[in-house]
Order: structure tokens, then C-alpha cells, then sequence
């Protein structure tokens, strides 16, 4: 799915780049060819004036003609040779600067020179600029590229929206299956435990085999709630890690040393109790899994003014830089077995059903790993 995203970009950028590539080069012809055409005209412009400016020529039926239409559009400079103003068309001279603008018409084009028939020592000068019909054909390879990239941006949100809504329902698809499944076999052991309470010398059997089936009902009941919007109930989360970290600590090893500190003993927060125990859960046992069999794992909790911060921190074996932004991307894992979703599972969590936020902090390689969480508070 991902190759086929990434090659559709590619054809698409590549679409995207002849497209602009093709108006681009056409247009400067067209451009080119409104410029060349709008010079012919100011040429016949200026010739015309300087016949009409010639009394000697009664036949003005046709300069005027040449003077009315060759000058639609365009703005004209005509000026002497000291540059002082003699005529103008399609240009507003109040209040700017004449040679400002025959430096700026002058950049355009090369201004057309002729003498005045009644004085052949007078030399005049027509400076001009463009159209506005070219000035558009001009910027309209830059409106179309600005077109084009808002439609492959567009396309690309779309695309990568369907695509995280196909992964979200393959997820829930997923969890919601393996608690489908997890739930006749739970069913079944529940049975044959009441069968077993009735005979007798089990009564040490029966606590620990119910409690290995309560976890399996609660490993089905989170799979459950994947994909569904939780209910969210307001809990203490300093009792709720407090409970989570006393579950894994009798799963650990006695040289695991844990703490728990919080700036409040009771800090209440909106919380789907169920799945907020497993990302504690998932996140514990990670860090278990970075230490050989002894180490530290601290948890801190702390209640800002608009957040509730809690870090999780070892001092295991740390994350390499590379990997810090893959750790939570599904199928990214460092054991021999698993299939990397822990973590990814711990992200949905958070920030889609708590609205918050789970990143990495620190960590370095031999040193350890530090697991932020960030919750709203309640008055948020």
C-alpha cells in the first residue's frame, strides 16, 4: 500500500511537471507573439503621428483610424529628446514621475525614434509598455503552477486521509476479531473452573487459574474497545499507575527497582480506565525489556495549569537516533519475537481516544529511555 501511495506521487508529480512544463513553453510563445504584434502596432502608432503631424498630408482619414485603434490598451510615452512630455495614451500621468516610467518602458522595450516633419532637428521619442492582455498571458503559466500544486496538495491530503482511515479500520477490524475469538475459549475456561471448584484439593488451583482468566478478559475486553469511541470516566490516574506498576512489579525481577512520585496524591483526569492500563502497562513492560533483569524504573506525575505531564523513565539500554521516530510505527521492533505494535497501539490510545500526547523525551544509547505522556486536565 505504501509503494503503490509513493509511486502515485511520482506519477503524479510527474503529470504535474509536463502539464506545467507545456503551458509554460507555450505560453511564451504566445506571449512572444502579442509582444511582436503590439510593437507593430505602437510602430504604425508612431508613423501615424508623425504624419498627421504634417500639414502638408490632407489625407487623414486613415492616420486617425491607426491612431484610434493601435493604441488600444497599451500605455505610450511620447517624449522629445530632452524627455519632456508631449502625448500619452492609456497612462495616467498624475502624480508619477515621467522618467520613472520611460526607465521602466525602456526596460521593456526599445523606444521607437523619429523626427518631427516640421523641424528636422527635433527628434521625439515613443516609449511604450504592454497590454494588460499580455501582462496576463505572462502570469498565467504562475497561476496555473499555483492551480496545480493546491490540486496535487489537495489530492495528497485526500489520498493520505483515505489511507489513514483504511489502516484505522483495519486496526479496529483486527482487535475487535482477536477479542471475537479470545472471547469462546475465556468462555469455555470459566466453565470448566466452576467444574473445578467442586473437586476437592483445588481450592490452591482455583484463585490462580481465575486470575489468569480475568486477565484474559480484560486483554479481550481492550481489544474490544479498539475502533470504538471509549466511555471515559474521571479517574485518580496517580491509584491507576500506582495499581499498574504493582501488577507488573510482582512479574518483575527483585533488582528491578521501581518509584512513583507525583506533586499531588490525587490528580483526577478523563481516562478510559481499561486502555489507559495498558498503555501504562505497554510501556513498563518495554521498559523491562531494556534492562537485563536489573535497573531502575522511575514514573512521574506531574499537574500543570493546562496539562497532565507523566514520564516514564529507565535506565536500559536507550534508542539509537535513528530509530527514536520509528518507534511508533507499526510493525518497528528491536526483539526476536513480536510484531512491533505495542507501541503503536500505545499512540492511538493517547492521542486519538484521550486526545493527548505520548513522544520520547530523551533517550541515549546505555543510558536509558524517557517516555512522555500528556494529558488534559479536566478544566481544559
Amino acid at each position: 500500500m505504501i509503494a503503490r501511495f509513493l509511486n502515485f506521487k511520482t506519477i503524479l508529480a510527474t503529470i504535474a511537471i509536463l502539464i506545467v512544463s507545456g503551458t509554460i513553453i507555450y505560453s511564451q510563445y504566445i506571449s512572444n507573439k502579442i509582444s511582436a504584434e503590439e510593437t507593430r502596432k505602437i510602430e504604425q502608432w508612431a508613423e501615424a503621428v508623425k504624419t498627421n503631424s504634417n500639414p502638408n498630408v490632407t489625407e487623414t482619414n486613415l492616420t486617425s483610424r491607426i491612431l484610434a485603434e493601435n493604441s488600444l490598451e497599451i500605455p505610450i510615452l511620447l517624449v522629445n529628446e530632452n524627455n519632456q512630455l508631449l502625448d500619452h495614451r492609456n497612462l495616467d500621468t498624475t502624480g508619477i514621475s515621467i522618467q520613472q516610467k520611460i526607465n521602466e518602458f525602456k526596460k521593456i522595450h526599445k523606444p521607437i525614434v523619429w523626427k518631427n516633419p516640421l523641424d528636422s532637428t527635433q527628434i521625439n521619442k515613443v516609449y511604450y509598455g504592454e497590454s494588460k492582455l499580455l501582462k496576463e498571458t505572462r502570469y498565467y503559466p504562475i497561476i496555473q503552477l499555483i492551480i496545480v500544486i493546491l490540486f496535487i496538495i489537495i489530492v495528497l491530503i485526500a489520498l493520505q486521509t483515505s489511507y489513514k482511515s483504511t489502516q484505522n479500520q483495519v486496526w479496529a477490524g483486527l482487535a475487535k476479531e482477536t477479542a471475537h475469538q479470545l472471547g469462546t475459549p475465556v468462555s469455555s475456561l470459566e466453565g470448566w473452573l466452576e467444574m473445578l471448584r467442586e473437586i476437592k484439593g483445588t481450592e490452591q488451583i482455583v484463585p490462580e487459574i481465575e486470575k489468569d482468566i480475568d486477565r484474559l478478559l480484560l486483554i479481550s475486553d481492550r481489544f474490544g474497545k479498539i475502533g470504538s469511541t471509549p466511555h471515559l470516566e474521571e479517574k485518580n490516574i496517580v491509584g491507576q499507575i500506582s495499581l499498574m506498576m504493582d501488577y507488573i512489579k510482582k512479574r518483575a525481577g527483585q533488582k528491578i527497582n521501581f518509584q512513583l512520585s507525583s506533586n499531588k496524591e490525587i490528580i483526577n483526569a478523563k481516562i478510559s480506565p481499561p486502555l489507559f492500563d495498558w498503555v501504562i502497562e505497554n510501556l513498563l513492560k518495554n521498559a523491562l525489556d531494556a534492562m537485563n533483569e536489573k535497573g531502575e524504573i522511575s514514573i512521574s506525575i506531574k499537574e500543570n495549569v493546562h496539562s497532565i505531564d507523566i514520564e516514564i523513565k529507565d535506565n536500559g539500554k536507550g534508542i539509537s537516533q535513528r530509530n527514536i521516530s520509528r518507534v511508533f510505527k507499526p510493525g518497528f521492533t528491536t526483539k526476536k519475537r513480536g510484531w512491533g505494535l505495542g507501541l503503536t497501539l500505545t499512540k492511538r490510545i493517547i492521542e486519538q481516544f484521550h486526545k493527548g500526547k505520548i513522544y520520547i523525551k530523551h533517550s541515549e544509547v546505555g543510558k536509558g529511555t524517557t517516555f512522555k505522556i500528556e494529558l488534559k486536565t479536566l478544566n481544559s
